[in-house]
């Protein structure tokens, strides 16, 4: 069996390394890298040190507006399909790369796999919520992290080999937890007491394209008194920048660079809560039992909210201060499945 798998960002590796591992047992696969996101972490070290198999094709399509973006995509991974021949094309999630990979393979008869299939926000104003619900309507094989994900595609009509195999991420964060233990040493270099911090991480557009919603966010976090570490993605501080907002304000908060994978594990296991708008930062939260506030009106990760482990407050002020403030003790519940999703995948596509 030869599988094309398409990735465009980080994260989508991280996703991907574990169904590698038991694919390519017994399996061809070759990974295309659109180059979605720039990302200088993705050096020759990264894939080294989480054991990620290195992109077979690059195609260094780099941002830009949706449609360009897009279109640059359809057009060279064609040539890639056209060439290979694959018998399955691979997708993950929900980016511009997961909508044109899915495509393409549609267009040219050859099946697709959809792994994170069925998550929906129901807001359609995210590019990623477009992006999920096309990739499903034309994919042949659907992997749901959870019973949610199953029911809204039941709501679509979609009930065709449709599978709850659990959720990836959870295969890879079993899996790489130990090796962040023993690699990471992003608290002795930060000066961090284990559970004395809060992490931030703020990224989305909805946040930081939106003056108003910046100033509240930052208002709420100087009026808590904990160490807060923010890595700050580099949009993100231009924004900050750009607005003339000033983070001196902001009392013990240690920003820092973007940090690698092992590092993100380290800090979201260590820290005392979590404030984000990340998606993957909310499960990652869930998995290692941290409370979670997040900085959106919706999520698609509807299962984190039960018992408050994760609590969504948008962009109020106050909203934002009692969640930060609610004494919450998390526990994992097994929604995400076994942390075996990764092997039953790659069964049930064998076994079809």
């Amino acid at each position: 069996m030869k599988i094309i798998t398409v990735l465009g960002a980080r994260p989508q590796f991280i996703k991907a390394a574990p169904v590698s591992r038991v694919l390519r047992e017994n399996h061809t696969e070759l990974i295309v890298h659109t180059g979605q996101h720039y990302d200088a972490n993705m050096s020759d070290i990264f894939f080294e040190e989480l054991n990620i198999p290195k992109p077979d094709y690059h195609l260094a399509v780099g941002s830009g507006n949706h449609g360009k973006q897009t279109g640059e995509m359809l057009q060279k991974i064609e040539e890639i399909v056209l060439k290979e021949e694959p018998d399955y094309l691979m997708v993950y999630g929900d980016t511009n790369s997961t909508l044109a990979g899915a495509l393409v393979a549609a267009k040219l008869h050859v099946p697709v796999i959809h792994i994170e299939a069925g998550l929906r926000s129901f807001n359609k104003k995210m590019p990623e919520e477009v992006n999920r619900i096309m990739t499903d309507h034309v994919s042949e094989y659907l992997f749901c992290p959870t019973d949610t994900a199953i029911h809204n595609l039941e709501n679509e009509n979609i009930t065709h080999n449709v599978f709850n195999i659990g959720d990836v991420m959870y295969d890879a964060v079993l899996y790489n937890r130990e090796l962040a233990e023993e690699k990471s040493e992003i608290l002795a270099a930060n000066e961090l007491e284990k559970k004395g911090f809060h992490l931030i991480t703020i990224h989305r557009a909805e946040n930081t394209d939106d003056l108003q919603n910046m100033k509240n966010i930052l208002e709420a976090f100087s009026k808590v008194e904990t160490v807060k570490v923010w890595p700050m993605h580099p949009r993100t501080k231009h924004k900050l920048a750009s607005y003339g907002l000033d983070l001196d304000a902001v009392p013990n908060l240690k920003v820092i660079d973007p940090v690698g994978y092992l590092d993100m594990l380290t800090l979201v296991s260590n820290a005392q809560k979590i404030i984000t708008d990340s998606g993957g930062v909310q499960k990652e939260a869930y998995f290692m039992q941290v409370p979670c506030v997040t900085i959106r009106e919706q999520t698609e990760w509807v299962e984190t909210l039960e018992e408050d482990a994760n609590i969504l407050v948008g962009t109020s002020v106050e909203k934002i201060l009692d969640a930060i403030n609610k004494n919450v003790n998390p526990s994992y519940k097994a929604v995400f499945g076994d942390g075996k999703a990764s092997e039953k995948i790659v069964q049930i596509i064998e076994k079809r």
